[in-house]
């Protein structure tokens, strides 16, 4: 069972999925599929990959689609959204849903390579937690939420590096607190929706 954060957070990606018009996505750091799995929900979306690190996960997640009859959607793959498979470019879509925080900081610079400028999908979306929100989820100064996260940042270091990458890359940005939205600390997560600007190349494989 998920937690109230989390469900606030796959419908805020949800939808700006939809408000994107995608009918492909590609989720890197799928984990066990809540994202996937619920996107097989969504009418409009033909097409879904899933890419992680985690082979237990992943057979978890094959388990489950096994019994959808709409599975058949769902391509699954093994490896790192630093590096990912091939075959993944000309997705309308990428989520990475809580993940950028599990990788080093200095291994930030690979994932914009590989996203940004290598798969190029129309539309990115991104949600990582909001570590100005931590005291108000019971998590002591100094700490982070879970002991496997690399680093959180305040929404001003999040906005600039997506910032960062936006202007390197051809893409504009926009920003939305998700879950509680607290008047002066915004909400327990945040997210960038990342879209490609008209006319800007996309990859050599869509």
């Amino acid at each position: 069972m998920t937690s109230w954060l989390h469900e606030e957070r796959l419908a805020a990606v949800i939808g700006a999925i939809r408000a994107s018009g995608a009918r492909s996505v590609l989720d890197l750091g799928c984990g066990e599929g809540d994202l996937i799995l619920r996107l097989l929900g969504v009418p409009e979306i033909e097409r879904i990959a899933g890419v992680d690190l985690s082979l237990p996960a992943l057979e978890r997640l094959r388990a489950a689609l096994k019994t959808r009859q709409d599975g058949g959607r769902v391509k699954l793959l093994h490896g790192s959204m630093i590096a990912p498979p091939p075959g993944l470019t000309g997705f309308d879509c990428a989520a990475l849903v809580e993940t950028i925080e599990h990788l080093a900081p200095e291994t930030l610079s690979r994932l914009e390579t590989a996203l940004f400028g290598g798969l190029r999908p129309r539309t990115v979306a991104i949600t990582t937690p909001n570590v100005e929100f931590n005291g108000l989820l019971g998590v002591k100064p100094g700490r982070f939420r879970r002991p496997d996260h690399r680093f959180e940042w305040g929404r001003a270091r999040f906005r600039a590096w997506a910032a960062g990458v936006a202007a390197r890359t051809g893409y504009g940005v926009a920003h939305e607190d998700i879950a509680g939205r607290h008047p002066t600390l915004g909400g327990a997560s945040q997210m960038a929706v990342f879209t490609r600007a008209a006319g800007v190349f996309e990859s050599d494989g869509s």
